[in-house]
């Protein structure tokens, strides 16, 4: 059985419903015709060149991806510009484009739960509950089934996500028991004065910069607050894809489903 692009629309808007995006937020039907014909669909973090070039070897006519390509404005679609030519591409291909961002981040299946669930963390809830749904919202915190120390939780954090060119940041002592974990899948400093993080014992995001690092560290030498673990915001993502192609299979059956395994993260190596 195959679908149409409509139809994989129709099941997207059920998995991740763009009701649940932030208001800034870009996602949906990026490019493609709702009445083509969905054999093939791939999965990326981000479509750039080469996660482009990949769903189109494999045949694909969905690329969907969780960072929308048309986030902030756009003046050219020139092909001498990354969107333009990403673009051309997959129009030339017959592939569309899907993007599914914070919508896919906050439900019970998201991001941030899926790296919470490969951490064995129980008795979730999220950092910023939905005011629609409890149960969906920004972020998880939970607790572990049995006490361990930031240190271990990061060298178990390394066995879970893909390796990039970044690793693992951590501050903290390394014996510092953990029990009361915090977490959000991508850029998440804007979170680090929630309650639920500052009662953790660890909170574990991306894209940690300086002075709200430096700032929460110090905050929680004269008062009180968690370790932090800052890790790749490509790969704290990239768990995700398996269990999105998993619930777009089971939809649609008969329709192929693959993930990418291309490292989107934009580091190449680090000199330390």
């Amino acid at each position: 059985m195959t679908a149409t692009l409509a139809d994989v629309e129709t099941c997207v808007e059920a998995l991740w419903p763009i009701a649940g995006a932030e208001p800034w937020d870009a996602v949906g039907l990026l490019s493609g015709d709702p009445a083509s014909e969905v054999r093939r669909i791939h999965l990326a973090v981000d479509a750039v060149l080469d996660t482009v070039d990949e769903a189109i070897d494999a045949r694909a006519d969905l690329l969907i991806v969780h960072h929308p390509l048309l986030l902030r404005g756009v003046t050219t679609v020139a092909e001498t510009r990354y969107k333009g030519a990403v673009l051309a591409r997959l129009i030339r291909a017959g592939c569309a484009l899907i993007a599914a961002h914070t919508n896919a981040d906050v439900v019970t299946s998201g991001t941030s739960a899926v790296m919470a669930e490969r951490l064995g963390l129980r008795d979730l809830h999220p950092l910023v509950p939905s005011p629609t749904n409890p149960a969906h919202g920004i972020g998880r915190v939970g607790d572990l089934t049995e006490p361990t120390t930031l240190g271990r939780l990061a060298r178990g954090l390394s066995d879970i996500l893909p390796a990039t060119a970044q690793g693992i940041r951590v501050a903290g002592e390394y014996d510092r028991p953990v029990t009361r974990v915090a977490l959000c899948a991508g850029a998440g400093d804007a979170y680090l004065a929630l309650p639920d993080v500052l009662t953790a014992d660890v909170y574990i995001t991306s894209d940690l910069r300086h002075h709200p690092a430096s700032e929460a560290r110090e905050n929680a030498r004269v008062a009180s607050g968690p370790a932090l673990i800052d890790v790749s915001h490509w790969a704290s993502e990239w768990l995700w894809l398996e269990v999105a192609a998993a619930q777009l299979r089971d939809a649609l059956p008969g329709v192929e489903v693959t993930v990418s395994d291309l490292r989107t993260d934009p580091w190449d190596f680090a000199i330390v």
